[in-house]
Protein backbone atom coordinates (compact mmCIF):
# COMPACT_ATOMS: atom_id res chain seq x y z
CA UNK A 1 0.00 0.00 0.00
CA UNK A 2 1.66 3.40 -1.11
CA UNK A 3 2.87 5.47 2.02
CA UNK A 4 0.90 8.35 1.37
CA UNK A 5 -2.38 6.41 1.97
CA UNK A 6 -1.17 4.68 4.79
CA UNK A 7 -0.40 8.44 6.03
CA UNK A 8 -4.08 9.57 5.47
CA UNK A 9 -5.59 6.44 6.72
CA UNK A 10 -3.74 7.28 10.05
CA UNK A 11 -4.84 10.96 10.24
CA UNK A 12 -8.06 9.76 9.83
CA UNK A 13 -8.06 8.72 13.53
CA UNK A 14 -7.03 11.59 14.48
CA UNK A 15 -9.13 14.09 12.49
CA UNK A 16 -12.18 15.70 14.72
CA UNK A 17 -14.35 15.63 12.55
CA UNK A 18 -14.11 11.69 11.06
CA UNK A 19 -15.74 8.96 13.17
CA UNK A 20 -15.39 5.00 13.01
CA UNK A 21 -16.43 4.14 16.06
CA UNK A 22 -20.06 3.58 17.48
CA UNK A 23 -19.55 4.18 20.91
CA UNK A 24 -21.51 7.13 22.03
CA UNK A 25 -22.44 8.31 18.87
CA UNK A 26 -26.08 6.99 18.43
CA UNK A 27 -28.70 9.60 19.99
CA UNK A 28 -26.01 12.12 20.62
CA UNK A 29 -25.65 14.02 17.17
CA UNK A 30 -27.06 16.80 18.00
CA UNK A 31 -26.21 17.20 21.61
CA UNK A 32 -22.57 16.07 21.52
CA UNK A 33 -21.27 16.43 17.75
CA UNK A 34 -23.02 19.16 16.29
CA UNK A 35 -24.16 20.74 19.43
CA UNK A 36 -27.31 22.21 18.20
CA UNK A 37 -30.86 20.50 16.95
CA UNK A 38 -30.43 21.42 13.23
CA UNK A 39 -31.30 18.71 10.82
CA UNK A 40 -29.15 16.10 9.84
CA UNK A 41 -28.38 14.93 6.22
CA UNK A 42 -26.76 11.97 5.64
CA UNK A 43 -24.81 10.78 2.07
CA UNK A 44 -24.14 7.16 1.74
CA UNK A 45 -20.85 6.71 -0.51
CA UNK A 46 -20.30 10.08 -0.01
CA UNK A 47 -16.41 9.37 -2.04
CA UNK A 48 -14.19 12.41 -1.65
CA UNK A 49 -17.76 14.50 -0.12
CA UNK A 50 -18.42 16.66 -2.81
CA UNK A 51 -21.96 16.43 -2.29
CA UNK A 52 -21.61 16.93 1.65
CA UNK A 53 -19.73 19.81 1.19
CA UNK A 54 -21.27 21.77 -1.15
CA UNK A 55 -24.95 21.35 0.71
CA UNK A 56 -23.09 22.23 3.75
CA UNK A 57 -21.83 25.46 2.29
CA UNK A 58 -24.94 26.32 0.80
CA UNK A 59 -27.66 25.25 3.39
CA UNK A 60 -25.48 26.16 6.53
CA UNK A 61 -28.59 25.78 9.16
CA UNK A 62 -28.64 22.21 8.55
CA UNK A 63 -25.85 19.34 9.48
CA UNK A 64 -24.32 16.74 7.07
CA UNK A 65 -22.79 13.85 7.77
CA UNK A 66 -20.63 11.99 4.67
CA UNK A 67 -20.84 8.31 4.78
CA UNK A 68 -18.19 6.16 2.97
CA UNK A 69 -15.77 2.94 3.91
CA UNK A 70 -12.87 3.96 1.69
CA UNK A 71 -10.80 6.34 4.10
CA UNK A 72 -8.25 7.65 1.37
CA UNK A 73 -11.43 9.29 -0.05
CA UNK A 74 -12.92 10.19 3.29
CA UNK A 75 -9.90 12.50 4.06
CA UNK A 76 -9.67 14.70 1.24
CA UNK A 77 -13.46 15.68 2.27
CA UNK A 78 -12.70 15.66 5.80
CA UNK A 79 -9.26 17.57 4.90
CA UNK A 80 -11.06 20.29 2.67
CA UNK A 81 -14.22 20.71 5.65
CA UNK A 82 -11.16 22.07 7.98
CA UNK A 83 -10.01 23.86 5.90
CA UNK A 84 -13.44 25.38 5.30
CA UNK A 85 -14.14 25.76 8.88
CA UNK A 86 -17.04 23.96 8.14
CA UNK A 87 -19.26 23.29 11.71
CA UNK A 88 -21.44 21.87 10.12
CA UNK A 89 -20.03 18.45 8.63
CA UNK A 90 -18.96 15.26 10.10
CA UNK A 91 -17.92 12.18 8.12
CA UNK A 92 -18.43 8.27 9.08
CA UNK A 93 -16.13 5.76 7.81
CA UNK A 94 -18.14 2.48 8.10
CA UNK A 95 -19.95 -0.19 5.85
CA UNK A 96 -23.29 1.37 5.09
CA UNK A 97 -25.22 -2.02 6.06
CA UNK A 98 -23.74 -0.99 9.84
CA UNK A 99 -25.33 2.61 9.77
CA UNK A 100 -28.19 1.39 12.62
CA UNK A 101 -25.30 1.09 14.95
CA UNK A 102 -24.37 4.59 14.68
CA UNK A 103 -27.68 6.28 14.57
CA UNK A 104 -31.17 6.31 17.18
CA UNK A 105 -34.11 5.65 15.24
CA UNK A 106 -35.33 9.18 13.78
CA UNK A 107 -32.32 10.53 14.35
CA UNK A 108 -31.62 11.56 10.55
CA UNK A 109 -34.16 13.68 8.40
CA UNK A 110 -32.62 12.98 4.75
CA UNK A 111 -30.55 10.79 2.82
CA UNK A 112 -28.76 11.39 -0.19
CA UNK A 113 -27.40 8.15 -2.42
CA UNK A 114 -25.33 9.59 -4.95
CA UNK A 115 -24.27 7.74 -8.19
CA UNK A 116 -23.99 4.29 -6.15
CA UNK A 117 -22.27 1.54 -8.24
CA UNK A 118 -25.54 -0.10 -9.68
CA UNK A 119 -24.31 -3.97 -9.64
CA UNK A 120 -25.33 -4.56 -12.69
CA UNK A 121 -24.86 -8.39 -12.45
CA UNK A 122 -28.03 -10.31 -11.12
CA UNK A 123 -26.28 -12.46 -8.60
CA UNK A 124 -25.29 -9.56 -7.45
CA UNK A 125 -28.29 -7.41 -7.06
CA UNK A 126 -28.82 -8.01 -3.16
CA UNK A 127 -25.56 -5.34 -2.61
CA UNK A 128 -27.34 -2.64 -3.98
CA UNK A 129 -28.01 0.63 -1.55
CA UNK A 130 -31.52 0.92 -2.85
CA UNK A 131 -32.23 -3.15 -2.56
CA UNK A 132 -34.64 -4.88 0.09
CA UNK A 133 -31.68 -5.63 2.11
CA UNK A 134 -30.80 -1.88 2.64
CA UNK A 135 -34.19 0.08 3.05
CA UNK A 136 -35.05 -1.24 5.96
CA UNK A 137 -31.87 0.08 7.71
CA UNK A 138 -32.55 3.53 6.17
CA UNK A 139 -36.68 3.19 7.57
CA UNK A 140 -35.08 2.74 10.93
CA UNK A 141 -33.04 5.77 11.26
CA UNK A 142 -34.80 8.21 9.14
CA UNK A 143 -37.65 10.44 10.79
CA UNK A 144 -41.20 9.67 9.27
CA UNK A 145 -41.70 10.91 6.07
CA UNK A 146 -37.60 11.65 6.05
CA UNK A 147 -36.51 11.79 2.16
CA UNK A 148 -34.44 9.50 -0.06
CA UNK A 149 -32.68 10.71 -2.54
CA UNK A 150 -31.16 8.90 -5.46
CA UNK A 151 -28.67 10.39 -8.51
CA UNK A 152 -27.75 7.82 -10.99
CA UNK A 153 -26.34 7.54 -14.56
CA UNK A 154 -27.70 4.00 -14.58
CA UNK A 155 -31.39 3.29 -16.17
CA UNK A 156 -31.46 -0.33 -14.75
CA UNK A 157 -30.84 1.53 -10.91
CA UNK A 158 -33.53 3.58 -11.91
CA UNK A 159 -36.40 1.55 -12.60
CA UNK A 160 -35.23 -1.05 -10.33
CA UNK A 161 -35.69 1.09 -7.45
CA UNK A 162 -38.89 2.64 -8.25
CA UNK A 163 -39.87 -1.36 -8.14
CA UNK A 164 -38.68 -2.10 -4.71
CA UNK A 165 -39.81 1.50 -3.04
CA UNK A 166 -43.48 0.85 -4.82
CA UNK A 167 -43.26 -2.81 -3.32
CA UNK A 168 -42.56 -2.37 0.36
CA UNK A 169 -45.42 0.50 0.78
CA UNK A 170 -42.73 3.60 -0.13
CA UNK A 171 -44.10 6.51 -2.08
CA UNK A 172 -42.36 8.04 -5.12
CA UNK A 173 -42.32 11.73 -4.91
CA UNK A 174 -40.41 12.61 -8.03
CA UNK A 175 -39.03 10.45 -10.47
CA UNK A 176 -37.15 12.37 -13.78
CA UNK A 177 -35.70 9.76 -16.46
CA UNK A 178 -33.20 13.11 -17.54
CA UNK A 179 -32.08 15.61 -14.89
CA UNK A 180 -30.80 18.03 -17.41
CA UNK A 181 -33.49 17.45 -19.92
CA UNK A 182 -35.53 20.15 -18.12
CA UNK A 183 -33.90 21.38 -14.69
CA UNK A 184 -36.07 21.05 -11.62
CA UNK A 185 -36.21 24.38 -9.14
CA UNK A 186 -34.37 22.54 -6.65
CA UNK A 187 -30.90 24.21 -6.59
CA UNK A 188 -29.86 21.15 -4.35
CA UNK A 189 -30.45 18.72 -7.28
CA UNK A 190 -27.85 20.54 -9.64
CA UNK A 191 -25.11 20.17 -7.47
CA UNK A 192 -22.26 18.12 -9.43
CA UNK A 193 -20.35 15.37 -7.94
CA UNK A 194 -17.15 14.22 -9.37
CA UNK A 195 -18.93 11.17 -10.93
CA UNK A 196 -21.37 13.33 -12.34
CA UNK A 197 -19.21 15.63 -13.58
CA UNK A 198 -17.82 12.97 -15.64
CA UNK A 199 -20.60 11.35 -16.92
CA UNK A 200 -22.17 14.38 -18.60
CA UNK A 201 -18.87 15.11 -20.24
CA UNK A 202 -19.69 11.70 -21.75
CA UNK A 203 -23.01 13.02 -22.54
CA UNK A 204 -24.53 10.19 -19.98
CA UNK A 205 -28.23 10.70 -18.69
CA UNK A 206 -28.47 11.66 -15.22
CA UNK A 207 -31.54 10.31 -13.50
CA UNK A 208 -33.10 11.71 -10.21
CA UNK A 209 -35.49 9.76 -7.59
CA UNK A 210 -37.04 11.25 -4.65
CA UNK A 211 -38.61 9.04 -2.79
CA UNK A 212 -40.00 7.76 1.11
CA UNK A 213 -40.49 4.89 3.05
CA UNK A 214 -42.96 3.98 5.67
CA UNK A 215 -42.49 4.59 9.28
CA UNK A 216 -40.43 2.72 11.20
CA UNK A 217 -42.54 -0.01 13.62
CA UNK A 218 -40.58 -0.14 17.18
CA UNK A 219 -42.91 -2.22 18.30
CA UNK A 220 -43.02 -5.11 15.18
CA UNK A 221 -39.94 -4.16 13.85
CA UNK A 222 -40.49 -6.83 11.16
CA UNK A 223 -37.96 -7.14 8.51
CA UNK A 224 -38.95 -6.36 4.81
CA UNK A 225 -39.24 -9.23 2.30
CA UNK A 226 -35.95 -9.64 0.96
CA UNK A 227 -36.23 -10.14 -2.73
CA UNK A 228 -39.79 -8.67 -3.94
CA UNK A 229 -40.95 -10.49 -7.11
CA UNK A 230 -41.60 -7.83 -9.20
CA UNK A 231 -38.18 -6.41 -8.20
CA UNK A 232 -36.22 -9.76 -9.05
CA UNK A 233 -38.14 -9.30 -13.01
CA UNK A 234 -37.15 -5.55 -12.57
CA UNK A 235 -33.51 -6.00 -12.36
CA UNK A 236 -32.77 -9.02 -14.63
CA UNK A 237 -31.75 -7.02 -17.59
CA UNK A 238 -29.68 -4.43 -15.88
Amino acid sequence: MPKKKLQRFADLAKMPNVYQIPDGLPGCWHSRIFRNNRPITLELGCGQGDLTLALAIQFPQRNFIGVDLKGARLWNGAKQAQLQALPNVAFLRIFIERIGDYFSPAEADEIWITFPDPYPVYSKRHKRLTSPRFLPLYQKILKPGGLIHLKTDHEGLFRYTQTVVAEQGGVIHQALADLYQHPPADERLLLPTRYEQAFRKKGTIIRYLCFSVPPFDRAAERPWPRTPSAAVNACRPC
